[in-house]
């Protein structure tokens, strides 16, 4: 297994907490896991990126055009580090449009969802992350190892969390 996951959003949106849960889930699986966090300014509000390598690895740091997975929780901040992606990698990103790259691309307007009361904004990372798990095909672990972690993360908000994963999961069918 080798696998290559940037995170990307802004202060507040929670890119540490899935940082964990990744990392809980690798650990399980007894993957090697290497992560990085570029803070930033993000107790302002500002930039939040995080390079996640599962597998042999031993430079904690992504290339440009070798992640597998680009997960944005904000459509400038995905912007900002799609050099990072590489070619036919997958795309999940917060926004209401994005422009066409050679990449799969799955774009939800998670913000609006949010605003509609699917969800509660809080919870954006936690349905990013299930939009990656819907839809992205070599995703490296399943949704079962993605609660377990959630719960291991603290127990109290994971039925909260698991709303928001399932919502994730079941959008746009019907």
């Amino acid at each position: 297994m080798k696998y290559q996951i940037l995170l990307a959003g802004f202060g507040g949106q929670g890119v540490v907490f899935l940082v964990k849960v990744l990392s809980i889930c690798a650990a399980k699986k007894g993957y090697k896991f290497l992560g990085t966090e570029n803070h930033g300014m993000s107790q302002r509000g500002g930039s939040v990126s995080s390079h996640i390598k599962i597998g042999e690895f031993y430079n904690p740091l992504i290339d440009y055009g070798q992640a597998d997975l680009l997960i944005g929780l904000d459509r400038d901040e995905a912007l900002i580090n799609l050099p990072y992606l590489k070619k036919g990698g997958d795309l999940v990103v917060n926004a209401d449009n994005f422009p066409e790259i050679d990449a799969n691309e799955y774009i939800v307007d998670a913000n609006r969802l949010a605003e509609e009361g699917l969800f509660d904004v809080k919870g954006l990372n936690v349905f990013m992350l299930g939009v990656a798990l819907k839809n992205v095909k070599n995703f490296p672990f399943s949704v079962d190892e993605v609660k377990e972690a959630i719960k291991d993360i603290n127990p109290k908000f994971a039925k909260a969390n698991f709303e928001i994963l399932d919502k994730a999961m079941n959008y746009g069918e019907n």
